[in-house]
C-alpha cells in the first residue's frame, strides 16, 4: 500500500471513532455497556463504509523459476529394430532425462514418433512409417516464441512428409543422436518405382525405376522385372564409386484387362546384409477404355490449361483442347466442355442434338448469353455487360455424388456478367453464388439430368485460381483435382443411379492406409444419414474373415482397414435394413518401407544439425551431450517475478459487514427504546 492509502486509513479510523464517541458517549452521564456496544457497532459501520470508499490495494510479490524446455524425442519406427539399435534407443534417452543437473536446468519432456507424434509412454519399435517432419510441426505448436534445444534419437531415415532438414524452426538447436551402425556396408537397393496406376489394353505403359548402390568398388548387377513366374525384362546395370545411382526406364505391354502384378529385382554375385530392399512389387490396373474429353474454346485462357492438367491427373482421362472450327465429329468423345461459347459453337450444339454427348458448360465475360438462351432450355440468362465477382457458397444438400467442401467459401471469386440466372428446369446445385456477404439466388455450379442426358454448368471464369488456392492452403492439388474428377465421372457415366456406391483402390501397399468409402441413397436418391453399413473382408488364402462397421463422415461412410497382411482380399459392403450389397476385391502388396534401410542417414542428420546450429552425437558420446547441455549458457533458467494486486477486503464482505452492523444497531436501539 502507498503512504497516501495508509494515511487515509488512519484518518478513517480517527473519524469513525470520533463520530461513534460523539453520538453515544459524549456528554453521556451513564456510559453503560449498552452505549459502548452501540458505539462499537457505529464504528464498524462507518469504518466499513470508509474502507469501501478508499478501497486499499495490497500488492503480493511472487517469484517463479522458468526453465528452458528440453524435448527428448525418440524414433519408435521399425527401422530402429532393423538396424539393431533398440537397446541404445531404449536406454540412452533415460540417462539424459534422469540426470539431476539436467532436470535442475531444463523442463525435460519425453516424446516418441513413428507416423504420429506422441508423448513417450513405452517403446516397441513397430511403427510402420517415420515422420520426422511431423516432429518439427508438433514441437512448433507446443513451444512458441521460445529458444530451446531438441535431443532427437533417430536413424534419420524418413519415409513420409516433407524434407525434415528444413522443417525445424530457427529458434531451435537440434541435437541428433544417430542410432544404428554407420559403418558403410555393400548394398543394392530399389529406391523408388514410378508407374501409373492405370494402363490401357493393347498399349505400352512406362515404368521408371531408381536404383541405388552403397559401396566403393565398381560392380555389375542384373535388373529384372517379373510378371508371375515369367521374366519380361532383364538388363545389366553397372555401378561404381562415382556412379551410385541409376534410373532405368522400361516400356511394358498391357495385354490383359485387370490387375497386372509385377516384381522388380536387382541382384549381384556379392552377398548383402539386407536383401529385402532388392525387391519391390508394383501393380497396374489394365482397363479397356479411356474417357475422351473435348475442351472446346474460341479464346485462350489460363482456365484451359488448369482444367486439362486437373482432369488428366486421373490416368483414365484424356483432354483435347480444340477450337470450334476444329471439331469434325463428336463420336470419339465421352464429354464435351464448352468454354465460354458464342455463335461459332452453333454447329457443335447442332451435332450434339443427335450425338447426345454429356456437356460441361462454363461461362465468363466473353460468353454470348443471347446465344445460350437460344440453344439450351435449362436456364434463362438476364445479364448486363457489367462484370462482377461471384464467391461460392457450398450447398450441403447436394446429393448427385459425394463431395464435401474443400474450402469453396475461401476460394477467390469467379468473374461473370452481372445479372440474374433463372432456373427453368430441375437442377441440383453444388455451389451457389454470392457477392461479398450477400447471398444470391443464382447458382454457381449446378447439374441437370434429363433421362440419360447429363449436363454441368459453371457460371464464372478464372477457375485456375481455385486450383492455385487449393495448392497454397493444402500444399497439394489433390482436393481440387478430385473435385474435377468427380464432375467428369458424373458426366462420363450414363448408367442409372445406384443406391449403394463404393469407392476403393484395386491394390494397396502393406503399411499404407487402407480406406474404403461408401455412399448410400434412399428411394428418392437422397443421401441417407441413418444407413447402417457393414463390410466383411475375407483373406482369399486363409479364409480368415473380419467384419467392420462403416462410420459416417460428411456425405459418405468410411472404414479404415489398416493392419491387413499382404494378400488378396474379397469384401462385401451391405446395408442392413435394405439388404443392398456391393462386392469387390483388392490386394495388399508385400512391401514394408521401414525394412529398406541398412544404415542411418548420417549426412542428412549432419545437415539438420548444421542448419539449426546444433551438433550430431553418437551413442558413445552421450556423456558429452549431457555435459554440453549443462554448460550451455544460452539456456539458463530465468526468474520471473509476478506482482499481484488485490483489495485488502473484498467489497462484498465490507458491504455485508456494514449492513449487518447497521441492522444490529437499529434492532438494539429499538429493543431498548432509544428510537
Amino acid at each position: 500500500m502507498t503512504i497516501n492509502t495508509i494515511l487515509l486509513l488512519i484518518l478513517s479510523v480517527t473519524v469513525a471513532v470520533g463520530l461513534s464517541f460523539y453520538q453515544y458517549l459524549y456528554k453521556v452521564k451513564n456510559q453503560s455497556k449498552l452505549y459502548w456496544f452501540l458505539a462499537f457497532l457505529r464504528f464498524i459501520s462507518l469504518f466499513s463504509i470508509f474502507l469501501l470508499l478508499i478501497n486499499p490495494i495490497i500488492s503480493r510479490k511472487t517469484t517463479e523459476i522458468k526453465k528452458t524446455p528440453l524435448p527428448i524425442v525418440v524414433d519408435n519406427s521399425k527401422s530402429i529394430s532393423e538396424l539393431r539399435a533398440t537397446e541404445d534407443a531404449s536406454s540412452l534417452y533415460k540417462k539424459i532425462a534422469e540426470n539431476n543437473a539436467i532436470n535442475e536446468k531444463y523442463d525435460v519432456q519425453l516424446f516418441s514418433f513413428d507416423n504420429e507424434f506422441n508423448s513417450l509412454q513405452s517403446l516397441d519399435f513397430k511403427g510402420k512409417q517415420s515422420h520426422i517432419d511431423g516432429v518439427a510441426k508438433n514441437l512448433k505448436q507446443l513451444y512458441r516464441n521460445v529458444n530451446y534445444p531438441i535431443v532427437l534419437f533417430t536413424d534419420g531415415n524418413q519415409t513420409m512428409g516433407n524434407d525434415y532438414v528444413f522443417s525445424f524452426q530457427e529458434n531451435t538447436n537440434v541435437l541428433p543422436v544417430v542410432l544404428g551402425d554407420t559403418t558403410t556396408v555393400f548394398d543394392l537397393k530399389i529406391n523408388q518405382i514410378n508407374v501409373n496406376k492405370y494402363a490401357f489394353l493393347k498399349n505400352k505403359f512406362p515404368v521408371e525405376v531408381f536404383l541405388q548402390y552403397n559401396g566403393d568398388e565398381s560392380i555389375s548387377t542384373t535388373f529384372a522385372i517379373q510378371n508371375g513366374n515369367q521374366t519380361i525384362h532383364k538388363q545389366v546395370v553397372n555401378f561404381s564409386k562415382d556412379k551410385k545411382a541409376q534410373s532405368v526406364s522400361v516400356l511394358l505391354n498391357a495385354d490383359k484387362v485387370g490387375i497386372a502384378k509385377f516384381k522388380a529385382t536387382i541382384s549381384s554375385n556379392i552377398k548383402e546384409k539386407n536383401q529385402i530392399n532388392n525387391t519391390k512389387n508394383f501393380a497396374v490396373e489394365v482397363i479397356d477404355q479411356r474417357s475422351e474429353v473435348a475442351l472446346i474454346s474460341a479464346i485462350n485462357h489460363p482456365d484451359l490449361g488448369a482444367l486439362k492438367r486437373s482432369i488428366e491427373q486421373n490416368q483414365q482421362r484424356k483432354v483435347t483442347i480444340l477450337k470450334p472450327t476444329e471439331v469434325k465429329s463428336l463420336q470419339n468423345y465421352n464429354v464435351l466442355i464448352f468454354y465460354q461459347p458464342n455463335t461459332t459453337f452453333k454447329p457443335i450444339f447442332d451435332q450434339n442434338k443427335v450425338a447426345q454427348v454429356n456437356t460441361f458448360l462454363i461461362t465468363g465475360t466473353a460468353t454470348d448469353f443471347g446465344f445460350l438462351n437460344q440453344i439450351q432450355d435449362d436456364f434463362l440468362f438476364k445479364l448486363s455487360a457489367q462484370k462482377e465477382d461471384y464467391l461460392a457458397t457450398y450447398e450441403s444438400g447436394f446429393n448427385l455424388f459425394a463431395q464435401s467442401s474443400i474450402g469453396f467459401e475461401n476460394f477467390p471469386p469467379l468473374e461473370n456478367n452481372f445479372g440474374t440466372i433463372a432456373v427453368k428446369g430441375k437442377v441440383n446445385t453444388l455451389l451457389s453464388a454470392r457477392i461479398r456477404n450477400v447471398q444470391l439466388q443464382n447458382p454457381l455450379l449446378t447439374f441437370t439430368e434429363n433421362g440419360s442426358k447429363r449436363s454441368a454448368y459453371l457460371f464464372g471464369e478464372n477457375i485456375w485460381k481455385w486450383r492455385l488456392e487449393n495448392h497454397l492452403s493444402k500444399k497439394s492439388f489433390e482436393d481440387f483435382d478430385l473435385f474435377t474428377d468427380k464432375i467428369v465421372q458424373f458426366l462420363v457415366s450414363n448408367a442409372s443411379k445406384k443406391n449403394l456406391n463404393v469407392t476403393y483402390e484395386s491394390f494397396y501397399n502393406a503399411g499404407e492406409s487402407i480406406e474404403i468409402t461408401a455412399e448410400y441413397f434412399n428411394k428418392n436418391y437422397e443421401f441417407d444419414e441413418k444407413a447402417q453399413l457393414t463390410i466383411q473382408v475375407v483373406n482369399s488364402k486363409t479364409n480368415a474373415s473380419k467384419k467392420y462397421d462403416l462410420l459416417k463422415s460428411n456425405n459418405s461412410y468410411k472404414v479404415n482397414l489398416d493392419g491387413l497382411e499382404a494378400g488378396l482380399y474379397t469384401f462385401k459392403v451391405s446395408e442392413i435394413q435394405s439388404n443392398t450389397s456391393f462386392s469387390g476385391t483388392f490386394e495388399v502388396l508385400d512391401f514394408e518401407i521401414e525394412k529398406q534401410f541398412v544404415n542411418p542417414d548420417k549426412s542428412r542428420l549432419e545437415q539438420l544439425a548444421a542448419n539449426t546450429n546444433g551438433t550430431v552425437y553418437y551413442p558413445n558420446q552421450i556423456e558429452k551431450l549431457i555435459q554440453n547441455l549443462i554448460e550451455n549458457e544460452n539456456y539458463i533458467p530465468t526468474q520471473k517475478e509476478t506482482i499481484k494486486k488485490s483489495p485488502l477486503i473484498d467489497w462484498i464482505w465490507l458491504l455485508i459487514i456494514a449492513v449487518l452492523s447497521l441492522a444490529t444497531e437499529w434492532f438494539v436501539r429499538k429493543y431498548n427504546g432509544l428510537l
